[in-house]
Formats: structure tokens, sequence, C-alpha cells
């Protein structure tokens, strides 16, 4: 069944992460034990794993009202309740944004909701979100099904408001009532601006956030939902009706939204073909009510712009039913397997790409110039090896003729470690620029500038005006940054190439630092921002709440870019040279080493049987290290558990304690060396 895959994709993603987690754990106390860690290699270690343990993947659903996205969820992942959590009924229920997430910090399962009241104030509601006593909490009674339905009827709670007040808070605009001959004195709104349900699913205790969106005016009037919790979701569905097809309003949402998102191929979108149960006409037979769906399907596609593969029509409320009554035939009927196995395939697979590609950038890279190190000592052992059998038995003026020539080595080699620290300081200095052009503080002077102009401005063209100019500037600064990191990179690209060629570093390469994910998130911000700046709704809005809305929403996340490319930036100017670094004290150590064996054996004769012997278990001991380290790049490169034969067979069998890339046997391996 389509339900138990997506569930068991879920339980094998987190199993896979709890084996990575495990693994980069031990090979943290590893290179501790063997004394080759570095505060910031283990900073980043524990980074890692802190972002592995908060992941979370997130499916949003967005339509205009009234499209069953309310039902859908209830299908999906609630119909094991035997009856509907969320409100689903005819006209609109969700009437504000929702988030259903387990929060493993509560005490008690629970509803918070953020008063609509709190748009007047300048802060976010990411901000809110740190600060509970903002919010009014209800307590969840999960043993009570009825307790639960009727708390979860919050949600579609309004409330009615003058017409100033809902102009106040930016949800009155005269569009919303052309059908009218006059727009009414009093305006229903709705009582809250953002709701959170912890709520101990299954499902969502491994991970998993369903955030449930409101209709069109609720995403035009809440830019923060738009421009920074829908693009975080790693899967978006695109809720139609097949009653109606796409209309109007679904198509502002889909331009100015949902497509935005697909487009970026960061965020996958699954288009959802809503209540063809509409189309079971009981005068036609099957063959032709298929092809009445199939024609929406087409027609959807078409209008869409997209491929009709990524249309599923569906029936969630048929679906929920099958499900209750565990009627098969109905289920298949209604199309909702086929969405779940697309959202399985498509959320999970992708989402532990993008994990397993950082892991493998991050780690990878650290394990790789662990690796390499040992190869040096491996390397330096054989040569110490075959240079004291060579001296058994020879005369004190071959002895000394060796020592003088690794005496020259180690002079030239100490001139070039010294070349090497010149060359850090040069870095420094060209990273000191790249940070001083992310600086934050730059950053916020242009936008005090900004809020000056903006509110200071007479007219609402020069309002925008400020606008314009606030994202020009974001823009050139980044051009900036991105000029300096190129510099910076072609530094770091010398630096490392002329210990390459000069002394045979081949099996270490730099890890480049890149802005371009930064630089792709500000131009969607800026052809958002540009709608928000040329949208009907912000010339009619009060000229102080668009200046708020704007600085809250669009301000704060461009500078949240900024925040984040500067600290990575920072994080990556530090290790950037580590791998080299520790090859070059490796390789200067070796040499040291070397010098002192043979004034050992200069001393003593006698001694260089004791010093191959040492030598030889070395060597065996290195041998078993690196082959440890190769079962760890091993872990970290191979496939994902479903792109392989017996990850697929696990879908459809009982999880077993070897799913996921077959962590626990590095873990034994690594254990096993001292």
């Amino acid at each position: 069944m389509a339900k138990e895959e997506f569930s068991l994709q879920l339980q094998q993603y987190h199993r896979w992460k709890t084996d990575i987690i495990k693994n980069i754990e031990t090979y943290r106390k590893w290179v501790e034990d063997n004394e080759m860690s570095s505060p910031e290699e283990d900073l980043r270690m524990y980074e890692t794993i802190d972002a592995l343990k908060k992941d979370e993947i997130t499916i949003a659903v967005a339509a205009e009202f009234s499209r069953g996205k309310s039902e859908l969820i209830n299908a999906i992942f609630f119909a094991n309740y035997q009856r509907r959590l969320l409100p689903s009924s005819a006209g609109r229920t969700t009437m504000c944004p929702t988030e259903l997430y387990f929060d493993k910090e509560a005490e008690t399962p629970y509803i918070r909701m953020l008063p609509i009241e709190t748009r007047l104030e300048e802060m976010s509601i990411a901000e809110y979100k740190q600060h509970p006593d903002h919010w009014i909490n209800i307590e969840l009674d999960i043993e009570s099904v009825d307790s639960l339905v009727e708390a979860f009827k919050e949600i579609a709670k309004t409330k009615s408001v003058s017409r100033d007040k809902a102009i106040q808070m930016g949800l009155y605009a005269d569009s919303y009532f052309q059908h009218m001959n006059e727009a009414p004195l009093q305006i229903e709104i709705p009582m809250w601006r953002h709701v959170l349900i912890s709520f101990p699913h299954p499902l969502l205790k491994q991970g998993l956030t369903i955030l449930d969106t409101p209709g069109l005016n609720a995403l035009g009037s809440e830019p923060e939902l738009t421009m920074d919790m829908l693009p975080r979701a790693q899967s978006v569905m695109f809720v139609l009706a097949a009653d109606t097809g796409a209309t109007k309003s679904d198509m502002e949402i889909w331009q100015q939204y949902a497509k935005s998102y697909r487009e970026t191929q960061q965020t996958g979108v699954l288009i959802v073909l809503n209540k063809i149960d509409t189309l079971w006409d009981e005068l036609h037979d099957s063959e032709t009510v298929d092809r009445n769906i199939q024609r929406q399907r087409e027609e959807t596609a078409e209008t869409l712009g997209i491929p009709i593969s990524d249309v599923y029509p569906v029936s969630a409320q048929k679906g929920l039913l099958a499900k209750i009554k565990k009627d098969d035939q109905l289920l298949s009927k209604s199309g909702l397997p086929a969405l779940e196995r697309a959202l399985s395939e498509d959320i999970l697979s992708k989402k532990q790409e993008i994990i397993r590609e950082n892991i493998v950038s991050k780690i990878g890279g650290m394990v790789e110039s662990t690796k390499s190190v040992l190869n040096e000592r491996y390397d330096s052992g054989k040569n110490q090896l075959s240079e004291l059998r060579s001296l058994s038995g020879k005369s004190a003026d071959v002895l000394m003729d060796t020592m003088k020539k690794l005496r020259a080595e180690q002079s030239v080699y100490q001139k070039d470690v010294e070349n090497f620290q010149t060359s850090r300081h040069v870095l420094k200095r060209q990273l000191v620029a790249l940070n001083e052009t992310l600086s934050i503080e730059s950053l916020d002077q242009l936008i005090s500038k900004t809020r000056e102009s903006m509110v200071d401005s007479w007219t609402t063209g020069g309002m925008k005006n400020g606008m314009k100019t606030f994202f020009d500037g974001a823009k050139d600064t980044m051009t900036q940054v991105n000029w300096q990191v190129d510099k910076s990179n072609k530094l770091v690209t010398s630096i490392y190439e002329r210990f390459r060629e000069e002394h045979g570093f081949t099996d270490i390469k730099p890890l480049l630092f890149s802005t371009q994910k930064y630089t792709r998130e500000l131009a969607q911000l800026y052809e958002k921002a540009e709608m928000f700046r040329k949208s009907p709704v912000t010339t009619m809005t009060e000229q102080s709440f668009v200046v708020k809305k704007f600085f809250v929403s669009m301000v704060s996340h461009a500078r949240n870019i900024f925040f984040r490319a500067n600290e990575d930036a920072e994080n990556w100017a530090k290790t950037v040279l580590l791998p080299l670094a520790k090859r070059i004290k490796e390789r200067k150590a070796q040499l040291e080493k070397r010098i002192e064996n043979l004034q050992k054996v200069k001393s003593s004769r006698e001694k260089i049987g004791e010093n191959i012997q040492r030598l030889e278990k070395e060597s065996a001991d290195l041998e078993a290290q690196l082959d440890s380290i190769n079962s760890i790049l091993e872990v970290i490169h191979s496939p994902l558990p479903w792109q392989t034969e017996q990850g697929q067979d696990a879908l459809s069998a009982t999880m077993s304690n070897d799913v996921a890339m077959g962590g626990g046997a590095v873990v034994t391996a690594l254990h096993g060396v001292k």
C-alpha cells in the first residue's frame, strides 16, 4: 500500500540519518584518540550532527480556498483516526497558515495560536516562535478524538472588525469586494495569524512537518509565508478542483507563488487535481468517466505549462472514506495511492540527496584529509624501513651521507613551510576583504537609510522607489561579494597547486567557497519584492503597514541571506587550509623522525634491528587504520538506500538493523582501530 511505502521510506530516511550521526560521532572520537583532531573540524562535525538531529521534512499544501486542502491532509496523514481531524467542509475552513509537527521538547501536545493583531507589530512569525508568551495555548487530549476535533476547529475561527482596522492590518483591498456595489463597514478576518499544532503522529515524530496554507488573500498579505516558509518546504502540493479547473485566482497563486518554487528546483511541486469524484457521473460508463478525467488533467497541464505526468487526479474525500472503510477498490479509484507514492519518491529521495551531498562535502573532505595524512605516515614508514635495511652492515660514511641528504631535504622543506606561512598571511588579508564586503553592519546601514526614505516619503511612488533602491543596493553588494570570493578561491587554489607540484600532494584538493545559492536566493527575493512593490494591493494598503511588512518579511529575509553567507564564509576561512596545513605538518614530523632514527643508529648499530621491527609493526597498524578510513569513505559515497536492490526490497519488508548504508559495520571497524 502506498501509505505504507511512504511510512517505510520515512523510517528508512530516519534510520539512515541515525546511522550517519553514529558514524560521524565515532569518527570524531577516533581522530581525537589518534591526536588528529582540530577545534575547527571538531566544531564542524558537531554542527553537522546537530543539523542532522534537527532536520525536518516539510510538505506544504497551497491553493485557493475550497479546493479540499484540509481534506487531502486528513486523507493522507490522519485516516487512521477514522474521522476528520482537521476541519473540512463546504466553504472556507483553513483561515490562517497552520503547521503540524511534533515538538520533542514539549511535555504535552498542543495548539498554539498567534493573534491576528500581531500583524500590527514589527516582529516576524519566526521571531514570535521564539516567544511562546505571545501565543494562546491549548493542550490537546490525544485520548479523545472528539476533543481533538473540537480543538482543531480553532483553525477556522474568524472575527469581525471595522474596515479601518482591516486596512491597518493589511487585510483589506477594494478588489476583494469588487462584486459588491459598496464595500461593507465591517470585515470578517481570521482570528489567528498563525497556528502551530504539536501532535504525536508517528510520521510527525519521524521529523515530518505539514504546512497548511489558506488561499490567495493570506498568501498575498503574509509575505513571510511565501518568502520563507513555502520555499523551505521539500514539496508543495498545489491543489486545484476538478469541477472548476484552474480559475483566475488559482492561476494568480500559480504564477506568483507555486510556479517560482518549481522553477528553482529546490522545492518540488506536485499538482493535485482534487474532487475528481464530481466527474463520476453514474449516467456514463467507466471509460467515459476516465476520458473526462484525463481531458481535465490534460487541460490543467496545458494551462499550467507542465508535463501531464505531474498532474495527479485524486478524490481526497473518497480516499479518506476508503481508508476508513478499508475499501481497497475505492481507494485505488480515488487516485490517492499514486499521489502518496509520488510524495515518497519525490520528497525523501531529493532531501536525502541534498543531505548526502552536504556530508560528502563537509565530512567526506575531512575523512579524505585524514586518509592523506595516514598515507603520508605509511609511505614515510616504508621509506624509513628501506633506509634502515639498506644501511644494515654499511660503513659510518654511508650513514653520514644519508643524514646530510636528509638534513638538506629538511632545510629546503623548512623554507617551503615558511613560504606557506607567508601565503597564509596573504590569504588572511584577502579573507578580511571578503568579510568586509559581507559585513552585516554595512547592510544594516543600507537598511536604516531605506527605512528613513520610505517612512519620510510623501507619495506611494517614493515609497516604492525606496524598496527598489534597497534591493538594487543588495544586488550590487552581492556582485562585489562574488568578485571577492573569486579572488579568494584563486589564491587558495594557487597555494594548494604549489605544494601539489613541488611535494607531490596530489591527493588533497581545496574545498572552494561558493555563493551561488545565496546569489540565487537574493535574485528570487528580488523578483518577489518587485511583485510586492508593483502589486495593486500594495498601492491600496495603508502606507505604514506596507513599510512594516516590507521590512518584517523581505528586508529581514535579505539580511538573513547575507548573515548566512557571512557565517559560511567565516567557517570556510577557518578550515580551508587545514588539510594542507595538516599534511605539511605531517611531512615535517616524518622528516624529523627519519633523522632521529638515523641518529639512534649512529649511536648504536645494534638498534637497527629494533627500529626495523618497530617500523614494521607501525606499518601494519597504519594499514589497519587506512582500511577503517576507507570503510568510512565507502559509507559516505555509497548509494542511497532506495537506490539499491536491497533498499527497494526493504520497502516491502520489516525494517531491519542492517538497512541504511551499512553503518553498523563501519562503527564496528572503527572501534577496532587503536
